[in-house]
């Protein structure tokens, strides 16, 4: 396409937090394709979850909260997240007719013409008003680096393409992470391989008890403070420690949750510490989290000097046009809806400012 469609909101990204934000759109008055666009780059609804492997059923979901508007009930906890997930998601869209465009691969946002955001994508460009960037994390799993790690003669994958536990059979595994995906990983591939061992930076810190709302406020606050001194955001998950249910007091039981300090090198067969103890390896799983997905706004320098994007609320600081949902504290499925509702008040205010006065 030649040619630049004017909208007042470009959505970018339809998971959780660009659905809250398209529906809050639609909610106060903005009608899809005239006054605002969602572009989605999956090849179908239900955002990063789609993606999830199959041993992921809804039941092990930490958190999962329903969109606005319409709850998801009846779910069956067996079934892949990824299938319950992307039918909710799918009926979502349809009941509100958001009309999510797809696949639509955002390749930057530029300053436009007349004060508008210029939005290049490959399904042609847009001119938007005001942007709602809801791109999460997923397209971007974090690799460390170790040395040796290009002589590993074994297999290294991430979480994002973790298969489920079956693929591990008869083999040594070495997960790398303390995170939520990599004990659950852990968990799971124990039963079929032939040994694991697990890795991480810092001791594990596992919370006993119920996670209320006075701890989710006070864990939010932590990230938010990190986002507001323009610091690259941490994941919710990172500060509030590992919820401590049944599955994690088994493995630490028989001795799967068994952590070791981070390894010094990687050899060709496995990997080894400054001690000189090693540990023979066929798979390395990296499940060492993801970082933002926010390299299309690169043009618009919203970077501070510490890594990440100044945040007041969800609005970018360097930019009042540019909303981030689903970034820092609001990269959780309850945040992201609160997020998406602020964002569409916060935007409606921009535009009423900017319009001229009749005369």
């Amino acid at each position: 396409m030649n040619y630049t469609r004017e909208v007042e909101v470009v959505v970018i990204g339809a998971g959780q937090a660009g659905l809250a934000g398209a529906y809050h759109l639609r909610r106060t008055g903005f009608e899809p394709d005239r006054d605002f666009v969602v572009l989605d780059h999956s090849p179908g609804p239900g955002g990063a979850w789609q993606f999830r492997w199959p041993s992921l059923t809804y039941g092990k979901v930490h958190g999962m909260h329903a969109l606005p508007g319409m709850e998801l009930t009846g779910a069956d906890p067996a079934r892949p997240s990824s299938e319950v997930i992307r039918e909710y998601f799918a009926a979502y869209e349809e009941t509100f007719d958001l009309r999510v465009r797809r696949p639509v691969d955002v390749r930057s946002v530029r300053e436009g013409p007349g004060g508008r955001l210029l939005v290049e994508t490959s399904a042609g460009d847009w001119a938007a008003r005001a942007l709602i960037n809801a791109t999460g994390t997923w397209d971007r799993p974090f690799w460390p680096r170790y040395p040796g790690q290009e002589t590993f003669r074994g297999r290294q994958l991430h979480t994002a393409q973790y298969p489920g536990p079956e693929e591990f059979a008869g083999q040594r595994v070495v997960v790398v992470g303390g995170g939520t995906s990599g004990t659950q990983h852990l968990l799971e591939i124990a039963a079929y391989a032939a040994a694991t061992t697990w890795v991480t930076r810092r001791p594990p810190v596992f919370r006993e008890g119920p996670f209320d709302e006075n701890a989710g406020r006070a864990a939010v606050a932590l990230v938010e403070e990190r986002v507001r001194q323009g610091l690259p955001p941490k994941s919710v998950v990172s500060v509030t420690g590992l919820p401590l249910n049944d599955a994690i007091r088994q493995g630490l039981t028989n001795g799967v949750l068994d952590r070791q300090p981070m390894f010094d090198r990687i050899t060709p067969d496995g990997v080894e510490w400054q001690d000189g103890r090693h540990v023979s390896a066929d798979v390395i799983l990296w499940a060492t989290g993801f970082r933002a997905a926010i390299d299309h706004l690169a043009l618009l320098r919203l970077r501070e000097p510490g890594g990440g994007i100044r945040v007041d609320g969800t609005r970018a600081v360097a930019d009042p046009r540019i909303h981030l949902v689903g970034y820092g504290p609001s990269a959780s499925t309850i945040g992201a809806n609160r997020a998406g509702r602020a964002a569409v008040r916060d935007i409606r205010r921009l535009l009423a400012e900017e319009r001229p006065v009749a005369a």
